[in-house]
This record gives structure tokens, C-alpha cells and sequence, in this order.
């Protein structure tokens, strides 16, 4: 690949520090290759809520796929300009089928800028709601409006069990995936980093095979799938590291810059 006309990078692992920063460096490669003409995109499983500040701190502006490709939400305006729902009635039919099979699994619910909890789950994303009331209930009652994703916690499963077991109950009637957190997302059928990157790639005009994507965990995969150019940093999951087309240095090191200074030197 000569050089990409789109940049899509994940946040968490992949285009932040550990400590949840973006370094000078990143900030700097992203500005050349913006400066070059090459757009830069923010795909993430994070909602919109959380997104502004990392963005500005990357230096990025305008549309960002977020909620693992369910919203498309545009920086600029502050505004939700496509949002795919998960079924009300399908996500209380997954929350009672889990709760039947296993009654230690606890649910949470993401309706686009709104988090609900049921009184179980753990706070994992209270830096997340600042300006937003979290509804408190169950599942049934959390799922009575349909939701952008159901959020699956279970504390004796780690992450990549507890996606095959979700994964086999769902089957094809949800996306079932992880980013790497001690939870497991079901968000609707056929959306994900990849189904939301290609409608906004396709409203810019842009090809797949004009695409350089960069991920680390296998909510990642779809869209490192559909990207001409799939890059894992070297802390990613072993499923990535497997597909990726290549590996770049970890999050710490500065591994997306690495690979954009690169390409903008000489290519791919």
C-alpha cells in the first residue's frame, strides 16, 4: 500500500498510554498525517460521552465510530448522527436466558450518553457519567427501551470465557465481543468496528483497501478484517497478534505513531 487516504485506530491499548493518555508523539503523527491530507478516525467500544476529551487531547476532529460501531457521533456538532439499537425485547430475553443458565452473571445497560446498573455490577465506568443519571434496576427493568448494548459481567469468568459462553446462547441474533475489561458486550446483530467504519468509509468516498486500521483487543478484529492494512500493537490480544497484517511496538511505546511516521515517510 502506497500511502492510505484513512487512519482508523482503537483508544484503550491501542492508540493510548496504559495510563490512559495519548503522548506527544502520537498527538504529532497524528497532526502530519491530518496536515497530509490523510483523515484520522477514532474507533472505539467507549460511548460518546467519554470520547471528547480523548479526542481533543489527540488532536482529532469530526466523526468518530463509537459503542463497537453502533454510533456515529460527530465531534464537531456534538451531535449522534446514526445510532443502531439492540431490540428491548431481545435484550431482556439474553439478560433472563444468562440469569437462568448462571444466576452470578450482572448486567448493565448503554442507551448511547445514558449507563443503567443493575445494584450488582461493579462501578466500572463511574468517571464515565458525570453529567448523566444512571438508572438503577434490573435487567428487565433497565431493557425497557431499546439499548445500544447490553454489558455482561460474571465474577468467576474471565473475559475471553465468558465471550464464548455469551457467544454461544446469542448465536447470529446479537454481536457478541470484549475490549479487554472483565465484562462482555452484546450489541445488535451485524454492527460492529468494522459495519460502522464502512458506512462512514462510504460516505467519504473512501475504499477499504485505502484504509490502515489499528487495534488490540477482538472487538478489534472486524475492523482490522476490513482494513487493506490491519495493524496490532504488540500488547494486543493473541487472537490479533495472529491476524494482524503486521505488528507494531505496544501502546507504550508509541507504536501507532511509529507506523504513521512511516507511512508518511515512505509508504507501507
Amino acid at each position: 500500500m502506497s500511502l492510505p487516504r484513512l487512519i482508523a485506530t482503537d483508544l484503550d491499548g491501542t492508540l493510548l498510554r496504559s495510563d490512559g493518555q495519548v503522548s506527544g508523539r502520537t498527538r504529532a503523527a497524528i497532526e502530519a498525517a491530518q496536515s497530509a491530507g490523510l483523515a484520522v478516525v477514532l474507533v472505539t467500544a467507549r460511548p460518546p460521552r467519554v470520547v471528547r476529551e480523548v479526542a481533543g487531547a489527540a488532536g482529532v476532529t469530526g466523526p468518530v465510530v463509537c459503542s463497537n460501531g453502533s454510533i456515529l457521533y460527530d465531534l464537531a456538532s456534538d451531535t449522534v448522527i446514526r445510532h443502531e439499537r439492540l431490540g428491548a425485547a431481545l435484550a431482556r430475553e439474553f439478560g433472563r436466558a444468562l440469569r437462568e443458565l448462571s444466576p452470578h452473571v450482572v448486567f448493565a445497560t448503554e442507551h448511547g450518553h445514558l449507563l443503567g446498573y443493575e445494584p450488582a455490577f461493579p462501578r466500572m465506568f463511574a468517571d464515565g457519567v458525570p453529567e448523566h443519571l444512571s438508572p438503577v434496576g434490573d435487567v428487565d427493568a433497565l431493557c425497557e427501551a431499546d439499548v445500544t448494548k447490553l454489558i455482561v459481567h460474571h465474577p468467576g469468568e474471565d473475559c475471553d470465557a465468558l465471550m464464548r459462553w455469551v457467544g454461544a446462547h446469542v448465536g447470529q441474533r446479537g454481536f457478541v465481543t470484549h475490549s479487554g475489561g472483565a465484562f462482555v458486550e452484546i450489541g445488535a446483530a451485524g454492527v460492529s468496528k468494522a459495519s460502522g467504519l464502512a458506512r462512514l468509509c462510504e460516505e467519504l468516498g473512501v475504499a477499504a483497501a485505502d484504509v490502515v486500521a489499528f487495534g488490540d483487543m477482538p472487538n478489534d478484529l472486524p475492523m482490522l478484517r476490513f482494513a487493506g492494512h490491519g495493524v496490532a500493537v504488540a500488547n494486543a490480544h493473541p487472537e490479533v497478534l495472529a491476524e494482524a497484517d503486521e505488528v507494531a511496538p505496544g501502546n507504550d511505546d508509541d507504536g501507532v505513531a511509529r507506523v504513521i511516521e512511516r507511512m508518511l515517510e515512505g509508504g507501507l
